[in-house]
């Protein structure tokens, strides 16, 4: 089976311009006769056909972009939105946000059902069961056919498009390190499975944290959750296995649960454990005690994915894709769940 070609590949396999290709195609008496003679042979060979979502994106621009998130229960998306919203309202675009609720099925049905024309692109974080089965055939077909994707927080490196990220590696090692510096050596870690992205670059952070001062690592002080629906009873279930000092929670939700299964447990935070999560959102600011925590700066996170976004779509001369990772910075807040 000959592979699909589009009109950048034949223009780029003969040398010419993707107008050329265009025209030559259209039979325009603008191209000599014997190029168009070239690419018509050359498109045949190759089975091409006119890509109806290209042609609806060159042709009608809807000034609409959608966002799609795995769940709107972490305030990090609700708070990514709220920026690419500032930036792409600012650029007379409107935004729509779709929910994959960690599903592979629902993330590919709502790529399919915009990706007609309804849309000019997607601005995207995976859901968990995408990276388990690691299948982005639903990312890569839209790519190919010419709607832009911009993937933040949860990316696939195997995706080639913009990106926006945390240096998750980074920021959880300092904020284990920060622990360190207090004089804690017990640390345990309440983390995601490794096939969640950010999950995983967080654990290898904690873990290098350790290594880097010369502490043991506990494997009964590390637990990973796949189901935020029970994790309650498996964080309960560590902190009474266990006897540590301080926590470090690769989420807020993380974090909250274990000071509130800590004082259910007649444990004093931070008295007689610390805890740092990551995330400050609204749950850290108010949380009694207020969490210690990562902020990863989401406002600019969504404001810098609308920017890549929005430039890709406004600037369609461009014949070779120069795809760019944004690192966002962050910082920890010291609040009261660390002594």
């Amino acid at each position: 089976m000959k592979r699909k070609v589009t009109l950048k590949q034949i223009a780029k396999e003969l040398d010419v311009s993707i107008s050329t290709v265009s025209k030559s195609l259209k039979d325009s008496p603008e191209i000599s006769e014997d190029t168009r003679q070239k690419v018509r042979a050359f498109a045949k060979l190759y089975n091409y056909k006119p890509n109806l979502i290209a042609l609806s994106l060159k042709n009608r621009k809807t000034k609409t972009i959608c966002v799609i998130i795995p769940e709107i229960i972490h305030h990090f998306f609700a708070t990514v939105i709220s920026g690419v919203e500032r930036v792409a309202n600012e650029k007379g675009y409107n935004v729509i946000v779709c929910l994959s609720d960690e599903s592979f099925d629902k993330e590919v049905i709502n790529m399919e059902m915009l990706a007609n024309g309804s849309i000019d692109g997607f601005i995207m974080s995976l859901s968990k069961e995408t990276q388990l089965k690691k299948d982005f055939h639903h990312i890569s077909e839209v790519i190919s056919q010419g709607m832009p994707v911009v993937m933040f927080d949860r990316v696939a490196n195997d995706i080639l498009c913009d990106k926006v990220i945390i240096d998750d590696n980074l920021a959880a090692f300092e904020a284990v390190q920060f622990l360190i510096n207090k004089g804690f050596k017990k640390i345990a870690l309440i983390s995601t499975v490794d096939y969640v992205s950010v999950g995983k670059l967080r654990t290898e952070g904690y873990l290098k944290a350790l290594r880097s001062n010369n502490i043991a690592i506990n494997e009964e002080f590390i637990l990973k959750v796949e189901n935020m629906d029970n994790c309650s009873d498996q964080i309960e279930a560590l902190l009474l296995k266990n006897s540590f000092d301080a926590i470090f929670a690769v989420n807020e939700l993380f974090a909250v649960t274990a000071i509130k299964l800590a004082k259910k447990l007649s444990l004093k935070v931070p008295e007689d454990i610390s805890i740092i999560g990551f995330t400050d959102g609204m749950i850290s600011k108010f949380s009694s005690p207020s969490i210690t925590t990562v902020s990863q700066n989401e406002i600019k996170m969504g404001e810098k994915a609308a920017t890549m976004l929005i430039d890709r779509l406004e600037n369609e001369d461009e014949d070779e894709e120069h795809y760019k990772t944004e690192v966002i910075e962050t910082n920890l807040v010291e609040r009261e769940s660390t002594n």
